[in-house]
């Protein structure tokens, strides 16, 4: 079975440069690398959007919801949508 796993960037690709995490996913750059390689397995996929999900609180861990639950409905980020409008 192949099964996909949609990447958590919601396309605000900006670092922390304090925690080192993306303001708008909250993964490293080393996970972000991860993430393009074919090789990594679907459940450190899975185990990495649960982890990046307990470092986001608040406002951050919201938005993040509501963007990437629109991108795996609709298969764009609010973000890029509202990009695309302008």
């Amino acid at each position: 079975m192949n099964k996909k796993v949609i990447s958590p960037c919601i396309s605000i690709c900006r670092t922390d440069p304090v925690t080192g995490y993306c303001y708008g996913c909250a993964r490293t750059n080393e996970e972000k690398k991860l993430w393009k390689d074919q090789n990594v397995s679907i459940e450190w996929k899975i185990k990495n959007i649960d982890e990046i999900t307990t470092r986001m609180k608040g406002w951050q861990l919201e938005t993040f919801k509501e963007s990437y639950n629109h991108k795996l409905k609709q298969g764009i980020s609010l973000y890029k949508k509202s990009l695309l409008k302008k």
